[in-house]
């Protein structure tokens, strides 16, 4: 049975209390802590940089999990494998070179990810399999938190689903499938069943007086 992982997002939680908020939400049920960290040039919002995720990380028992949206993206990527991170994804886009910048995040000791805008064409991933520990599926144009799940998302998640299984049926290599962007308890079902095994989820679970109500609730779904 697929493994499933929830990551709430931070960028929901209430800053004025950040640690109490992290410890909670992994009581209550997450597996990784997301960081959505955006620098107002490659998207139009300004949010954390390394020193949150550096204050975090003695909250955090569980995974911080970086979702780079800055251009460009060596440095802080390096800042953020020193500051504590588990998992750094940036996008294509925002790299001049690629293969690089992965293997300066493995090289620090920090799982390497890839993250796709809904426009962004998949032809990246042709020589970047075995490079990649996850890929991440914008399911929202990157920027804002609260924003509403595009459906086409659903079809590139069945096509990244496509080329992981044949990926890891040739080499025994596991990518995880993240997406992120409007994932709630009414969809997150059949976001899974497109492929999907990793649930970035904000307001969703943030915007809910009982973190462990809805994650189990989201669970339950899964389970279907």
């Amino acid at each position: 049975m697929k493994q499933y992982r929830i990551a709430p997002s931070i960028l929901s939680a209430d800053f004025a209390r950040l640690g109490e908020e992290v410890r909670q939400v992994i009581d209550a049920g997450a597996d990784w802590i997301h960081f959505d960290v955006m620098d107002n040039h490659y998207v139009p919002n300004l949010t954390v940089g390394p020193m949150v995720c550096e204050a975090i990380r003695p909250h955090a028992k569980v995974p911080i999990d970086v979702h780079l949206m800055v251009r460009p993206t060596d440095r802080i990527a390096s800042d953020f494998a020193k500051a504590g991170a588990n998992i750094i994804s940036f996008h294509p886009e925002a790299s001049d070179h690629i293969d690089r910048t992965l293997t300066l995040i493995r090289d620090h000791g920090c799982q390497a990810g890839l993250a796709f805008n809904p426009a962004t064409p998949l032809h990246y991933l042709d020589h970047l399999m075995d490079r990649l520990d996850l890929i991440l599926i914008m399911s929202v144009n990157p920027g804002f938190g609260g924003q509403s799940f595009i459906p086409e998302a659903i079809n590139k998640l069945r096509a990244v689903r496509t080329r992981i299984d044949a990926h890891t049926a040739k080499t025994g290599r596991e990518i995880r499938l993240q997406v992120d962007g409007g994932v709630k308890l009414d969809n997150i079902a059949a976001i899974a069943a497109a492929g999907a095994d990793t649930f970035v989820a904000g307001s969703a679970i943030f915007g809910q007086p009982d973190y462990r109500t809805v994650i189990e609730a989201m669970r339950k779904q899964l389970s279907k």
